[in-house]
């Protein structure tokens, strides 16, 4: 393969990754305010709420069915937590080891 191709494909696939990591830490920014706030629930009825909760409700359901409420005590969220670090973690690393093809070519 000729080395500016190459280099081009590992600097897009780079980038590509590096979006994908900056919209899941969106999405686990969005996830923790869904957690703070239901903590009142007096603000159910909010429409920021009910988005909020459109959006992070169908992936906290994933996890909701490996963990059960204890004590009327959600934990999945913590599960969710740690599996969106994990995969900001691998998003992020798998970049980088792009972006270092990037300047070996």
């Amino acid at each position: 393969m000729d080395p500016q191709i190459g280099a081009w494909l590992a600097s897009g696939t780079a980038d590509l990754l590096g979006i994908l990591a900056a919209a899941v830490q969106i999405y686990l920014y969005v996830l923790l305010v869904r957690v703070l706030l239901s903590w009142f629930p007096n603000l159910g009825n909010n429409p920021i709420m009910a988005g909020v909760a459109s959006i992070t409700d169908p992936y906290l359901n994933i996890f909701r069915g490996v963990i059960p409420p204890l004590g009327g005590i959600d934990l999945s969220a913590i599960l969710a937590f740690i599996t969106l670090n994990l995969l900001i973690s691998l998003l992020g690393g798998a970049s980088q080891n792009f972006q270092n093809m990037t300047l070996s070519y």
